[in-house]
């Protein structure tokens, strides 16, 4: 996406995204990061991360919110933004591993 459609994203993500979401309660720790491996002079790449309790609050979040938010995306952005999903379990935790092997250490 070129910058200025970037600017606007990212915008759009604080302002109208993350509240909404906020709000719903379903899903947490939303963050949005700049994906710098991929960088070329024509577009800018995110990564949406989102973390949710299951997939049956994951699907019905989907089914009460998200796919509105993913159409109103496309709306206001006209086709400028593309996205996919991609469904992630966490195996490990450095923060978990550093926190649980202190508290053993003491």
């Amino acid at each position: 996406m070129p910058t200025s459609v970037a600017r606007d994203f990212v915008i759009w993500v604080h302002e109208v995204m993350f509240p909404r979401v906020r709000e719903f309660g379903h899903m947490r720790h939303g963050r949005l990061s700049h994906i710098l491996s991929h960088k070329d002079a024509e577009s800018e790449c995110f990564a949406l991360h989102f973390e949710v309790e299951s997939t049956a609050r994951l699907h019905y979040w989907f089914v009460k919110q998200g796919k509105a938010l993913s159409e109103e995306l496309q709306k206001t952005f006209d086709g400028q933004v593309i996205g996919f999903s991609t469904m992630m379990e966490v195996v490990l935790d450095a923060e978990d591993t550093a926190s649980s092997s202190a508290s053993t250490e003491s």
